[in-house]
Formats: structure tokens, sequence, C-alpha cells
């Protein structure tokens, strides 16, 4: 019976608790306490992220992610991708299944990349930037981090194949 990478993570995070528990009980306490802080988060942003994911899927079809993020949208693509990885805020763990639905309806793995490169540029703490590091290196790392994306999304579309 071979037994999956989930099930042996789950059991090694058991073990490792447990282990825990008998060295040192204050530290069980502290990381089970934190454990369930964050399963709280996670479950509050899962329970608002699937309607948002029912509603891609109920009023977005397969032909409108492809025609602006697919392979065959070329250059157009890229700028929406980009665009709309500025302008997207959150954390991954919850753009991660909203994406991996995108991608199942046709959004190419380079519009990924693209994305993800620039939800690095984050359009409110543009003024909190450049009061703490001056505007011209908030200019010259917003740039460059657009230009990696693209670098990063030609790397990505060469080494992984649809």
């Amino acid at each position: 019976m071979k037994i999956s990478g989930s099930i042996k993570f789950l059991i090694i995070s058991i073990v490792l608790y447990a282990v825990i528990f008998f060295v040192d009980y204050e530290l069980f306490i502290n990381s089970w306490n934190n454990f369930l802080q964050i399963l709280y988060k996670v479950i509050l942003l899962l329970i608002l992220i699937f309607p948002i994911m029912f509603l891609v899927n109920y009023f977005i079809k397969p032909q409108k992610i492809e025609k602006y993020f697919g392979k065959q949208a070329g250059f157009k693509a890229d700028i929406y991708s980009a665009v709309t990885g500025m302008l997207v805020s959150g954390p991954p763990y919850v753009l991660f299944p909203m994406l991996g639905d995108l991608k199942k309806h046709g959004m190419s793995n380079r519009s990924l990349a693209i994305f993800l490169y620039n939800r690095n540029v984050k359009i409110p703490f543009i003024p909190v930037m450049i009061f703490y590091f001056g505007l011209i290196y908030t200019i010259v790392i917003s740039v460059l981090i657009i230009i990696f994306s693209f670098i990063g999304a030609k790397i990505i579309d060469f080494l992984v194949k649809e």
C-alpha cells in the first residue's frame, strides 16, 4: 500500500506535535494555538474564496479566459496579467485556488507567471515605499519587477509545457 505525500506529511506533523507535547509542553501549547489561529483565518478565507470561484466558473466561460489570458492572446495577455497582478491583493493561499481554476479554464503558464510576479508591485504601498526608500528606488524596483516578470514568464514558457 502506497501512502500519499499529504498523508506522510500529516503523520510527521502529528508525531512532531506528540514529541513536543512531552518535551516542552509550553511550546506545544503556543504552537497549537498558532496553528488554530492560522486554521481559523484560512477557513474564513476559503469561505470567501469559494463563492468567488463559483462566480468565476458560472459567469466567465473558458473561451473568455483563453481570449484574454490564453497562449493565443499574445502580448495582450501579458499586459492584462501584469495589470491584474498589480491590482489584486491578498495572501497567495487565497489566490492559488482561484488561479488554479483559471488555469483549468485556459489561462496560460506565461500569464500565471506574469500575474504572480506583478503581485509584488503593490500600488497602495507605493506612497509608503516612496516615503521610506525614495522616489527613484521605488520606480526602479517597480520597473525591474515588471521587466523580470516578462523574463521569468519567458523562462516558465520554455521550461513548463502546457
